[in-house]
């Protein structure tokens, strides 16, 4: 979707800048709680949803914690730690109220434009990691937010929820899988141009592509004072907003900094690039319906945990495996390899020279990664498919991911692998960094902008949220009679029984 729209308004309510998930959610928020407030939402890009929301620039795995073993992690003394995982999970069923409630609104008319059922599995092969594996279903099983989670060692039933990766699968290996039918794929890029759609067909709202913000700064009036330059028209202009919400992925780093609010001083970005083998043979996408998650290797970030994923793509269906990671200067797939050494500040420079000396095994992965030959990477791939070949598979080049660095008194700086919402104590600018989760959860984290940012607000709204998000100021995982009803009724709403 691009926007041809002709508004020259010089002063709006909201500026949301970046044309992905992240400022859809947001702006359909805040339509629903507050349809008086004007919008004005710019993307650089010729349509929006074509830099990490786009279907093949992320996995669309719907990160729900149910094959994710680097949410996990086993500790010293053996016991698997899932207190990540309830949290993501949590996230996740945050996000299906969130869509559900768009779909009973009829703001969304049909759900399988974007989500898709698709069965959630995680697969380990070597006695320790059956061992924990075995561990993690049995702490995982008997939480209510990941009921109905099965378990098996037995190749036979294997075989039948994975028949790829089962067949010819050396004999003699001890092999384990999980399985959870509550698994879904999610195409992104379609749920943001559906979001965007439903912004842009209101008059306060205006959604403008091919424009790039450059500068912000407040001014007296504690207003913001947006300038963006029309890359059509090569023309610019200045836009004040009350509030500006910076959601433009690896790109709000340097915007965030042009602010100059103080929560930005010390924060630095430390980018990965991603590749993904896309299958071209219809013979083998139509033998496997999964996403099925391995354990990373050592070194590797967590975005780098390999999978093998069903993907519903425009109504087609489709196989990759990956992610390969890899090492690029871009903050963007659309960027620029100015983009790391320019968001190098004085005020960050510590940290991320930390950040380099204590993440070698990192550093060392990712050189590995960049250096693989074709070979080397469908010899990975068959761990999961014994019999690939070469020819059935293409490289593509996935999204940029860039992760937070901070100061931290103790190391100097720290490498964080989330997402975090970075705000200015007066609320009236706000800007998301960080990667995984992401998408998935993208209404908890819009609902942490509006608390962050709008709290005066907060009462005034109670009401509406409530309606919008039905589990608004609970948690799911102390309750499993909410949890249970939530979940049957979001999967009626968004169609997800198979």
């Amino acid at each position: 979707m691009s926007s041809t729209t002709t508004d020259t308004s010089s002063s709006v309510d909201v500026v949301l800048i970046g044309g992905g998930v992240m400022s859809a959610t947001l702006g359909a928020f805040l339509r629903q709680l507050q349809p008086d407030w004007s919008i004005s939402i710019f993307e650089r890009l010729d349509n929006v949803a074509e830099e990490s929301s786009d279907a093949w620039n992320n996995a669309g795995t719907g990160h729900s914690a149910l094959c994710e073993l680097n949410y996990t992690p086993q500790q010293a003394d053996g016991s698997v730690d899932i207190s990540k995982a309830v949290a993501v999970n949590e996230s996740f069923q945050i996000s299906r109220q969130f869509w559900a409630y768009l779909v009973e609104q009829g703001i969304i008319a049909t759900p399988r434009d974007f989500i898709t059922p698709v069965p959630h599995m995680s697969f380990v092969w070597g006695d320790a990691n059956v061992s924990f594996l075995k561990k993690r279903y049995e702490a995982l099983s008997a939480h209510p937010l990941f009921e109905g989670m099965e378990y098996s060692e037995d190749p036979a039933q294997m075989a039948q929820w994975m028949p790829l990766a089962m067949k010819n699968r050396p004999a003699g290996q001890k092999l384990a899988v999980t399985r959870s039918l509550n698994g879904t794929d999610v195409n992104f890029g379609a749920l943001t141009r559906l979001l965007f759609g439903y912004l842009a067909s209101t008059p306060a709202c205006t959604l403008h592509t091919k424009h790039e913000v450059q500068d912000i700064k407040q001014g007296k009036d504690g207003r913001w004072r947006v300038q963006v330059q029309d890359l059509r028209l090569n023309t610019q202009r200045t836009v004040s907003a009350k509030f500006v919400f910076i959601g433009g992925g690896g790109g709000a780093l340097p915007l965030l900094q042009k602010t100059g609010i103080p929560e930005s001083r010390g924060v630095g970005g430390f980018p990965v690039s991603g590749q993904f083998l896309r299958c071209k043979n219809p013979d083998i996408i139509a033998q496997h319906h999964a996403k099925v998650y391995g354990k990373a290797s050592v070194g590797a970030p967590p975005m780098s945990v390999p999978h093998l994923d069903t993907r519903m793509i425009n109504g087609q269906r489709a196989l990759l495996f990956g992610p390969y990671a890899g090492f690029s200067t871009r903050f963007l797939k659309n960027g620029s390899l100015l983009d790391l050494p320019r968001s190098i500040k004085s005020n960050n420079i510590g940290a991320i020279l930390a950040v380099a000396k204590d993440n070698w095994p990192l550093t060392k992965y990712l050189i590995q990664q960049v250096l693989q030959s074709n070979s080397e990477r469908i010899n990975a791939l068959r761990d999961f498919v014994p019999e690939a070949r070469s020819e059935d598979w293409e490289l593509v080049t996935a999204g940029q991911r860039v992760q937070i660095i901070k100061k931290d008194a103790r190391k100097g700086g720290v490498l964080q692998f989330g997402t975090e919402v970075i705000a200015s104590q007066d609320g009236s600018v706000a800007a998301l960094l960080g990667a995984s989760p992401g998408a998935s959860t993208a209404a908890p984290i819009m609902l942490t902008v509006l608390k962050k940012c709008f709290a005066d607000k907060l009462p005034e709204w109670d009401a509406k949220l409530k309606e919008i998000i039905p589990s608004f100021g609970q948690k799911l995982a102390d309750n499993p009679e909410l949890c249970t009803q939530l979940r049957d009724k979001t999967t009626t709403v968004l169609n997800l029984k198979e």
